[in-house]
């Protein structure tokens, strides 16, 4: 059996010597928790922002006022903009979002419970013009708790395969 996804996006950091920063809605902090489970995090994962609440995505991640109004909070732009957040505010090589609804209640027809957008957002080298932000949509079922991990695992699969 393959080493848990959080073993193997550690190893795949420290080789590259890249480092991240997560910005976390739904997970509420789970992706940094599942990160710090492996031994010698500290080499690659720099911190970790929870930022529930609009006014938190504005003041710690620089979301704007355009995306939280025009979009909602479970968006496309404001997971791409977390992303880019994250990472330039910690000035690390990668960032990775997520914002979504994790349940019982909450969803809409657009976003129905379980529905995530993932954020992963790239530095590259200035001057290269190679930095970018992409952003996935994912639905998951089950309860709040098995919602959350799901999204947890898959935003760090994401990036894996980013940094791969």
């Amino acid at each position: 059996m393959s080493d848990p996804i959080e073993t193997r996006v550690g190893e795949a950091l420290r080789e590259r010597e890249a480092t991240v920063a997560t910005a976390e809605s739904c997970t509420g902090g789970l992706i940094c928790s599942l990160l710090t489970d492996v031994p010698g995090s500290s080499d690659y994962l720099d911190r970790g922002f929870v930022t529930y609440a609009y006014d938190a995505k504005r003041e710690m991640l620089g979301v704007s006022r355009e995306a939280l109004d025009d979009h909602g909070a479970v968006s496309d732009p404001v997971a791409r903009e977390m992303a880019r957040g994250a990472r330039d505010v910690a000035d690390v090589t990668w960032g990775l979002a997520t914002t979504g609804v994790a349940g019982p209640t909450g969803g809409s027809e657009e976003n129905p419970v379980g529905t995530v957008y993932i954020g992963v957002a790239h530095a590259a080298p200035w001057g290269s013009g190679d930095s970018y932000a992409s952003v996935s949509r994912y639905e998951f079922d089950g309860s709040r708790t098995e919602i959350k991990g799901e999204i947890a695992r898959q935003a760090l699969t994401e990036l894996y395969e980013a940094v791969v």
